[in-house]
């Protein structure tokens, strides 16, 4: 549609249950509309994560994201939380490695008063000298709660292995090096460096009205500059190619060792993403896939092992991650690598296929009810797109999938020369590791 909305200045666009409409200064306000519900949930999206970051300032999207929630010109802290929770609604947020998000839900009565709340964090914060400190020391803590954690650190160390040499490597939360290194001029230089309208995305989802979302994000949002300033650079830097195995093995006593590989895959703007995300289901997404079965169901092997997708704007993994005991690491390892050269090798059957799709399909449809799930889906798919995907469009192009193309592309992503892998615990020795991938070719 190309009339102007009369009270913004906004420009509409309609796609299926979702409107986007792009305020003057130009940031994106995205609504989808679901009259039966009686909550609201609100999001505010910053196109900014860990990988925009240096070496020297790795983690400071993360500790910005925290200090938002420590006061503003008009709240303190505790009034953040009050105005929110006082209201039944959940409040929080997130930073990956392309984006941060803040995040609220509440009774659809109270979503001008949430609403309302995040942008105030979001463009008043008072980055005050104490909290900033107190802040350091509380992400310090959480970088020791990760590291003492196995089944979490085992991801962090597989990260770093998978795009060794690149900002993907580096733990979202930084290290506590770098975090003690980060001042508050360097949060305030952040700060206007991305947080503007320019690359701002306002979504919301329940029982809203579009026109209404837009005249609030008006009224909210409308004085935020539309540019930061200053000489950022927003291009990424692909990751290069890996043409050996990599392994770290982190040795420490537990009850159990995790262990974590990867593969190479494919980024969010690849067609064959869906093929992707249909092969997961198949190898290891649900305890009807390949792997489940085998090394739980049939083995014993382990209490739980699980398979997913890491998704970026160029590039991507193929997970699979379990704990069990350090004697069955060997064995294990060795049935992964066989299943994975199964589904290479002889592909899948159209029955079981047709399984994974029905099952995609089924949880999406039973998490989209939710408020909150399509209030993400709206900040994801403009931030990773930039459009709003209708989500029969995306099941029609999931049915279309084929057994060969799940073949095609497991023979392209199961190399063993892509293989990343990671280890908390005892088991076997790097050598050992080496040995097992080779004899799997």
């Amino acid at each position: 549609m190309n009339a102007r909305t009369l009270s913004s200045g906004a420009q509409p666009q309609i796609t299926h249950l979702a409107k986007v409409s792009t305020l003057p200064n130009g940031l994106k306000v995205a609504s989808c509309s679901m009259p039966a519900s009686q909550t609201a949930a609100v999001g505010i999206w910053c196109a900014v994560g860990a990988r925009f970051e240096s070496a020297r300032l790795s983690g400071i999207s993360h500790f910005l994201e925290h200090l938002l929630f420590k006061g503003t010109k008009r709240r303190t802290a505790r009034q953040i939380s009050e105005e929110v929770e006082g209201v039944g609604g959940d409040l929080n947020a997130f930073t990956d490695e392309e984006r941060t998000c803040y995040y609220a839900a509440a009774s659809v009565d109270h979503f001008p008063r949430v609403a309302g709340v995040l942008a105030d964090m979001y463009q008043n914060s008072r980055f005050d000298p104490s909290e900033i400190e107190r802040e350091r020391g509380v992400i310090a803590e959480e970088i020791e709660m990760v590291r003492d954690e196995p089944a979490q650190y085992v991801h962090e160390l597989l990260n770093g292995q998978t795009w060794q040499g690149h900002a993907l490597a580096r733990p979202i939360t930084g290290t506590k090096s770098t975090l003690a290194s980060i001042s508050r001029k360097d949060l305030l230089d952040h700060l206007k460096g991305y947080y503007h309208a320019g690359r701002t995305i306002f979504t919301a989802a329940g029982a809203v009205d579009h026109g209404e979302v837009v005249k609030l994000a008006s009224r909210l949002f409308g004085k935020l500059p539309n540019h930061g300033g200053g000489n950022r650079v927003h291009s990424f830097k692909a990751p290069v190619p890996q043409t050996i195995p990599r392994i770290f093995i982190a040795s420490r006593e537990s009850q159990q060792s995790q262990l974590a590989l990867s593969f190479r895959g494919v980024g969010v703007r690849d067609p064959r993403r869906h093929i992707a995300s249909l092969l997961n289901i198949i190898l290891g997404g649900n305890m009807s896939s390949r792997l489940f079965q085998e090394l739980r169901e049939r083995r014993g092997l382990c209490y739980s092992i699980s398979s997913s997708l890491s998704i970026y704007a160029d590039c991507g993994s193929f997970d699979i991650s379990l704990g069990l005991d350090e004697g069955n690491v060997t064995k294990a390892l060795k049935l992964i690598l066989k299943e994975c050269r199964r589904v290479a090798e002889r592909g899948v059957s159209i029955a079981e296929l047709r399984r994974a799709c029905d099952y995609s399909i089924g949880t999406s449809r039973m998490a989209l009810e939710r408020a909150a799930t399509q209030n993400y889906r709206l900040g994801t798919l403009l931030l990773t797109l930039g459009r709003i995907v209708p989500p029969e469009e995306v099941y029609a192009t999931l049915a279309r999938v084929t057994p060969s193309e799940i073949q095609s592309l497991s023979r392209e992503l199961f190399r063993n020369e892509t293989i990343s892998l990671a280890m908390v615990g005892q088991g076997p020795t790097k050598e050992e590791f080496f040995s097992i991938i080779r004899r799997a070719s």
